[in-house]
C-alpha cells in the first residue's frame, strides 16, 4: 500500500503543482473491515480527509471504490471532489483547509467475493491536464460467514396420515314397550333394526378383519310413575332382551359377553327429548327440570303443565319406554406387510391414509419419492401428497421442484399452516426472501421449527439482533452462525456441541470460533473434521478470509490443500 501511495503522491502532485496526494492512506478508514456480507450485500462506509493545501484550487478528483475478486472487478457510485476555483459539479474542497472525505458503497453479493480486496481508483485533472494514478487498496474481503445460515438447515414438516389400524364402528337398535309392560313384541324382535344388528353381530363373529368389541343391553324406564315400579321394569326390559339377544347368538353360533345395565328413570333421555321437540312450553319444562332434582318432585312440577303434559304423555315418554342394544365393532386394518405389497403391486387397492402410511414404513428417501408421487398421481386433489413430495425434492436440493409441489398444496389447502411453512423454507433456499417471509407469516401453528425458520429468515436478511430473539436457545448451525455474528463465541460453541445431527458445516463453524478466538487447536481439529465430512470446504477455508491468518501456518494449509 505504502508503494502504491508514493506514485500516488508524485503523480498528483506534478499534475495538481502540489506537494501531496489528495487522500493519504493512513487517512482512510473502512467500516468494516475486512469487509462482510450482510443480506446479499457488501457495504462499506469509506471515510478520510483531504490535507490542507495538498488539493489545487483547480484539480478535479474523482474517486471511485472498486472490488477486485477472481479476475473481476465491481465500481461503486463514483464521488467527484472539485478545487475552489473549478466551475464543475462535485463535492469542493477548500485549498487552505482541505476537506472530510466520505464515501458509501454497496456490491450486490455473489460467491466469488469471498476472496477479494477494495480499492479505490483515482481519476485526476487540472484543465485538460490528466494522470493515471494506480488504484490504492484499502481493504480486504469479504467475510462471508453468514451465509453459512442454509434453508437447508431448517427441517421440513411432513403432513401426516389419518391411518388407523383399527377403527371402530357402532350399531344400534331399539326395542320399544308399552306402558308398564316389560313383554317383547314380535313386531320389535322382528324390525328392520334387529336384523341389520342380527347381520351385523354375525359377521363380524366370521370375518377375519373384524372383532367384536362390545356388545350392550341397556334397559330403561320412562320417568313417570313409582321409582319402584320404573326399576321393576327397566330390570325386566333389560333381561327379557338379553335372552332374546342370546338365543338369536346361539342359533348363529356367535359367542361374544354382553354387557347388561339399565336406567330406572331415564330423566337424561327425557331433557334431549324435550329439547329437540317443538313443545309450546318446552323452556318451562326445561326449567323445571333444572330446578328440581327429586324425581317425585319433578313428576309433580311437569304434570301441573297440564297442556304441555298431555303433548309430553302422547309424544315424549312412549320413546323412552325402551332396551336399547349397541353393538361395537373393530375394524382391522391392513397389515404393514400387506400394505408394503399393496403399494409394490397394486397401489389402487390402498386409499390415500394407506398409502401416505405406506411411506412412514421405509427409510429409503428414493422409495418415500416414488409413493408420495403415486399419491399426487391417485389423489391429486389431497395437499398432504404434493407438500410430502415437495420435502423429497428439497431434501435433494431440487428446489424448484420442491417449491412447485408446495405451489400445488397450496393451491388446495392456502392456510395450511405446514404447507406455508415448507414453502417459506424453500423460498429461503432460493433467496426469495420476500415471499418466504410472506409463506412464514402464514404458518403460525405448523408442527414445524418455526423459531429455526424465522431466525434463519432473519439471519440471511442481515438482521442479527432479530435473529438473535427469534432463535430461543435452538441448538442448529444456523443459530449458532448468528451468535458468531453477534461475537457470542462460548455461546456459539455452546449451541454447536448440542446439535443432534453435526455435519460438516457444524465442525466448520467451530473452526471458525477457534479463529476468532486465537485457539490454533480448536481450528486445526474442527477443520480436519469438517474435510473429513465433506471435502468441498477445503476449497472454502481456502478463500475464507475467517482464516487469513492461518495461510501461512504450515498446519493448518497441510489440511485445507
Amino acid at each position: 500500500m505504502k508503494k502504491s501511495f508514493f506514485f500516488l503522491t508524485m503523480a498528483v502532485a506534478l499534475l495538481l503543482a502540489s506537494c501531496g496526494a489528495p487522500v493519504e492512506p493512513n487517512q482512510i478508514n473502512v467500516n468494516p473491515s475486512p469487509l462482510q456480507v450482510v443480506g446479499n450485500k457488501v457495504n462499506a462506509e469509506i471515510t478520510g480527509r483531504f490535507p490542507a493545501k495538498k488539493f489545487s484550487k483547480k484539480a478535479v478528483v474523482v474517486i471511485t471504490p472498486v472490488l477486485k475478486f477472481d479476475g473481476r472487478e465491481v465500481l461503486g457510485e463514483p464521488v467527484t471532489y472539485v478545487g475552489q476555483k473549478v466551475k464543475e459539479n462535485g463535492n469542493t474542497v477548500l485549498y487552505k483547509s482541505g476537506a472530510a472525505y466520505s464515501h458509501s458503497v454497496s456490491f450486490d453479493y455473489v460467491p466469488e467475493m469471498a476472496k477479494s480486496e477494495l480499492y479505490l481508483r483515482f481519476e485526476a485533472r487540472k484543465g485538460k491536464k490528466t494522470v493515471e494514478i494506480p488504484d490504492l487498496k484499502i481493504a480486504d474481503g469479504v467475510v462471508t460467514t453468514a451465509k453459512l445460515a442454509q434453508a437447508q438447515d431448517v427441517p421440513s414438516q411432513v403432513t401426516a396420515d389419518k391411518f388407523q389400524r383399527v377403527i371402530q364402528e357402532m350399531q344400534e337398535a331399539d326395542i320399544m314397550f308399552l306402558i308398564q309392560q316389560a313383554n317383547l313384541r314380535s313386531s320389535e324382535t322382528g324390525s328392520q333394526q334387529m336384523k341389520d344388528l342380527r347381520a351385523a353381530i354375525k359377521d363380524a363373529s366370521n370375518d377375519s378383519k373384524k372383532e367384536i368389541h362390545s356388545l350392550e343391553v341397556a334397559g330403561y324406564a320412562s320417568p313417570e310413575g313409582g321409582v319402584e315400579l320404573n326399576t321393576r321394569l327397566a330390570k325386566e326390559r333389560q333381561a327379557n332382551t338379553q335372552r332374546f339377544l342370546q338365543g338369536q347368538m346361539r342359533q348363529d353360533k356367535v359367542a361374544a359377553d354382553i354387557i347388561a345395565n339399565m336406567t330406572a328413570e331415564d330423566w337424561e333421555g327425557f331433557q334431549k327429548a324435550v329439547q329437540a321437540s317443538n313443545l309450546q312450553d318446552k323452556d318451562l319444562v326445561l326449567r323445571v327440570l333444572s330446578m328440581y332434582q327429586d324425581p317425585e318432585e319433578r313428576e309433580a312440577q311437569i304434570k301441573n303443565l297440564s297442556v304441555a303434559y298431555k303433548t309430553i304423555a302422547d309424544e315424549i315418554l312412549p320413546a323412552l319406554r325402551r332396551s336399547r342394544l349397541i353393538l361395537t365393532t373393530d375394524i382391522i386394518g391392513k397389515s404393514d406387510d400387506e400394505i408394503r405389497n399393496y403399494m409394490k403391486n397394486d397401489p389402487a387397492a390402498l386409499n390415500v391414509e394407506e398409502m401416505l402410511y405406506a411411506a412412514t414404513l421405509t427409510n429409503d428417501a428414493a422409495e418415500k419419492m416414488a409413493i408420495y408421487r403415486k399419491v399426487t398421481e391417485q389423489f391429486p386433489n389431497d395437499y398432504r401428497g404434493w407438500n410430502n413430495l415437495g420435502m423429497c425434492y428439497f431434501a435433494q436440493n431440487n428446489v424448484a421442484e420442491a417449491r412447485r409441489c408446495y405451489t400445488k398444496a397450496l393451491a388446495i389447502e392456502p392456510n395450511n399452516a405446514d404447507v406455508n411453512y415448507n414453502a417459506g423454507v424453500a423460498a429461503m433456499a432460493d433467496n426469495d426472501l420476500k415471499k418466504a417471509e410472506e409463506y412464514l407469516g402464514k404458518a403460525a401453528g405448523t408442527k414445524g421449527d418455526l423459531n429455526a425458520a424465522m431466525g434463519t429468515l432473519y439471519t440471511m436478511k442481515g438482521d442479527y439482533a432479530k435473529a438473535k430473539s427469534a432463535y430461543k436457545g435452538g441448538a442448529s448451525n444456523n443459530a449458532a452462525v448468528q451468535q458468531i455474528l453477534n461475537e457470542d463465541y462460548a455461546g456459539a460453541r455452546k449451541t454447536l456441541a448440542a446439535v443432534q445431527n453435526p455435519n460438516a458445516t457444524t465442525a466448520y463453524l467451530l473452526a471458525i470460533v477457534g479463529a476468532r478466538t486465537n485457539d490454533r487447536d480448536a481450528v486445526y481439529n474442527n477443520m480436519r473434521t469438517a474435510v473429513e465430512r465433506d471435502a468441498n470446504m477445503k476449497a472454502r477455508a481456502q478463500k475464507d478470509i475467517e482464516f487469513a491468518k492461518f495461510m501461512e501456518d504450515d498446519t493448518f494449509l497441510a489440511i485445507i490443500k
